[in-house]
């Protein structure tokens, strides 16, 4: 029995090693190979061709000088202000945003508890009103640029700790093998703007029937601020919320150094 229980231990430590292996073996080529597709575009066109309508897909990749400046400076101002200075994984973000995360759901349980004891004391009083539900907790995440191209490149969308722990060691590969400036360009060729369109040069076209290399500081920081919820914001891209944001990352795009 105890041998048995070795046995299986030492293949699953050999199953992680060779998994981890290939990781690296496909983070190492695109040191010279420019990535087809990744998990989540192949999840995606998976479900698109699942749908009745027919398929819009639109990615055209452009190398990182031909992406404009303004661009990458929102995105990072906009995603991750310390790009260029952690390794990877930002610690004290990742910190700041469990420490947000709870008093959101603090708030949210009050609100709740709130309803349950109006609901109670109108039922004693022989009265109903329907129950308005309490608004979900706001969930903002911590992740860097880099860990955000760690999940989407080579990672399921499944939450768990395991692959939270699986995408803070694939970041640090990122970064040790591709640098800084590939991590950016590999992302912004790459990442969803809306429903079927991935990357900068398909956004660019797409919102703004231009390129990637002349999208302006305004335009820029417009497509930066769809990007936690492109299918959400390519329905309303003019929003009141969207311009707001916008001003705000235009005034932080002159304090981000690009790699």
């Amino acid at each position: 029995m105890k041998r048995t229980l070795v046995r299986a231990f030492l293949l699953l430590l050999l199953s992680a090693v060779a998994l981890q292996l290939v990781f690296v073996l496909r983070i190492a080529a695109m040191l010279a190979f420019d990535p087809q597709s990744t998990a989540f575009q192949r999840t995606e066109l998976r479900r698109l061709l699942a749908e009745p309508q027919p398929l819009s897909w639109s990615q055209e990749w452009r190398a990182y000088e031909r992406i404009a400046a303004p661009l990458k400076r929102a995105v990072i101002a906009s995603e991750d202000a310390g790009f260029t200075d952690h390794a990877g994984v930002d610690w004290e973000a990742i910190e700041h945003a469990w420490e947000r995360n709870q008093r959101a759901e603090a708030r949210s349980d009050r609100l709740r508890a709130q309803a349950q004891a109006t609901q109670s004391r109108l039922a004693a009083s022989g009265r109903t009103v329907a129950a308005r539900p309490a608004p979900a907790p706001r969930i903002v995440g911590g992740s860097t640029i880099t860990q955000q191209l760690a999940k989407n490149l080579l990672l399921s969308s499944e939450r768990s700790l395991a692959r939270k722990g699986q995408e803070f060691v694939l970041a640090t590969w990122l970064e040790l093998l591709l640098g800084k400036e590939r991590i950016l360009e590999i992302y912004l060729n790459n990442v969803e703007w809306g429903e079927g369109v991935f990357g900068a040069q398909a956004a660019a076209r797409r919102y703004y029937r231009t390129d990637a290399d002349r999208l302006g500081a305004t335009q820029a920081a417009r497509l930066a601020v769809m990007l936690p919820a492109p299918k959400r914001f390519e329905k309303r891209p003019g929003s009141a919320y969207v311009s707001g944001r916008a001003a705000t990352i235009v005034a932080r795009m002159s304090d981000v150094e690009l790699p």
